[in-house]
């Protein structure tokens, strides 16, 4: 149940481990959506490329995805504009609507049957219609062909505001089209990173440009990404016998949720929070018990969750990793808006690699930027964050004695006078780990929904055994 329909439905090839020495133009670190679409660009263009993949291809954030490829991005511009001013916000929405046109060209061009279809996107409210026309008037303002009318297809009475041309498509079936061909390595966890070589279990690489597409970088220095973003998780559930609809929904309200049809079924997403902070009840719960008052005959066929790494500006961070490493390039922050900033992502380090000048468009993506009006809020409440994840290691004992962890449950407890974390199976066996994070050190805390063990400071997650899950974190507990 825990897979989304997108791996449940595509195969994707298999590739063998990195084993000796190789040599590239490039190598690209995670192989996701925005790591094969650059190393597909790149290979275009004559370029050698390595792809490196921890575990699988399309295992991480790209199989987890809803794939909206929309230039709407919730209440985006209105807070753009207000925060960074017009010139980033219009940089921004011409970006991600040229994203959209672009990967449909790409898509005709290599002949990818990916279930590409058109659609219009809506933001929708049911409460704060003023929030909405803010939203509209940003909209115009920069030129965005959006329009205000009463939320179509929803069970539900609610304000909209709609974008025409923008699309919905099969992840999964787009990553095995572009793998086609490449030089890929799975099972090729990065262990280390020095100038232009980087190493792995078994071999290594050493590549004129070194590409970080690994969702979260796990280098902290340079570039300092662990302070520049967290990490949010969310919820999707695969409806059956559910609404019928065409187009793709996203509620700006919050409790709002997220819609969109593949096939017969329909994705149902919401409960965001942030990684390592748990709700009161399961985010996936409150979402079941949506489901069931909007459809009370609907049946689940999968659920899953994503994680979104969201940077302090609103904005992606994508281009050269660092001023001290121009030879690195990354791409990073995503938000909740993957697909449409993968393609931005893969045109810009392409580019780079290849020597060529960037569009004005795309600079609004430099790692190298700041928006203070919009950085400094978000970067204080992480930093608060961080230091009460650290200080919870060494100030909070554990919380019950070890033997009193019923079945079914986890949590941090006190094993032979130290504080672990421990989940207990349902027949009765005690699962014990570290509970401190192996990246920063930050305490993780239990995720009843989940049972996993997820990191509040910066987003890493481990399974009951202490495997590792989610990054940054480079190992296991």
């Amino acid at each position: 149940m825990s897979h989304s329909i997108w791996t449940r439905t595509v195969p994707l090839p298999v590739f063998e481990p990195l084993s000796g020495h190789l040599q590239a133009d490039a190598a690209v670190v995670g192989g996701g959506i925005t790591g094969l679409l650059t190393a597909a660009l790149l290979r275009r263009e004559g370029a050698s490329v390595v792809v490196l993949e921890a575990d699988r291809i399309g295992g991480g954030q790209t199989g987890r995805t809803t794939a909206k490829l929309t230039a709407q991005h919730g209440l985006k511009y209105s807070r753009l504009l207000q925060k960074t001013g017009p010139e980033s916000a219009g940089q921004y929405a011409r970006a991600n609507l040229e994203a959209i046109e672009r990967l449909r060209r790409l898509v005709q061009e290599w002949k990818i049957s990916c279930d590409l279809c058109d659609c219009t996107a809506y933001l929708y409210t049911r409460a704060h219609p003023d929030r909405l026309e803010q939203e509209y008037n940003a909209c115009r303002r920069l030129g965005m062909d959006v329009f205000l009318t009463e939320a179509p297809q929803l069970p539900f009475s609610a304000q909209a505001l709609g974008l025409r041309e923008q699309a919905m498509f099969h992840p999964l079936k787009l990553m095995a089209g572009l793998a086609d061909g490449l030089t890929i390595f799975e099972r090729s966890r990065v262990l280390e990173v020095s100038g232009h070589t980087l190493r792995t279990a078994h071999g290594s690489v050493s590549a004129g440009t070194v590409i970080f597409t690994c969702h979260f970088p796990f280098l902290n220095v340079p570039g300092w990404y662990f302070l520049r973003q967290h990490q949010q998780r969310s919820d999707v559930l695969a409806l059956e016998g559910a609404s019928v609809i065409t187009d793709c929904y996203l509620g700006i309200d919050q409790d709002g949720l997220s819609f969109r049809p593949y096939g017969k079924l329909l994705l149902l997403g919401g409960g965001g929070h942030r990684t390592g902070e748990e709700p009161q009840e399961p985010a996936y719960v409150s979402l079941l018990q949506a489901a069931r008052q909007l459809w009370p005959h609907c049946r689940v066929v999968s659920r899953w969750s994503a994680q979104d790494c969201m940077p302090m500006d609103g904005i992606p961070y994508i281009g050269p990793y660092s001023h001290s490493r121009p030879d690195w390039l990354v791409a990073t922050g995503f938000q909740k808006w993957g697909m449409t900033s993968a393609v931005i992502a893969a045109e810009i380090l392409s580019s780079l690699t290849l020597g060529r000048q960037l569009t004005a468009d795309q600079a609004v993506f430099s790692p190298q930027r700041f928006h203070g009006r919009a950085s400094l809020p978000q970067l204080s409440q992480d930093s608060v964050q961080a230091v009460r994840g650290l200080s919870r290691l060494f100030l909070e004992p554990g919380r019950i004695p070890a033997e009193e962890l019923p079945p079914g449950h986890g949590g941090i407890v006190q094993l032979n006078g130290e504080k672990v974390g421990a989940y207990r199976t349902e027949d009765g066996i005690l699962l014990a780990v570290a509970v401190k994070c192996p990246h920063l050190g930050c305490q993780l805390t239990w995720n009843s929904g989940e049972k996993s063990w997820d990191c509040p400071c910066h987003g890493s997650r481990f399974d009951v055994y202490g495997h590792l899950l989610d990054g940054p974190a480079q190992k296991d507990l």
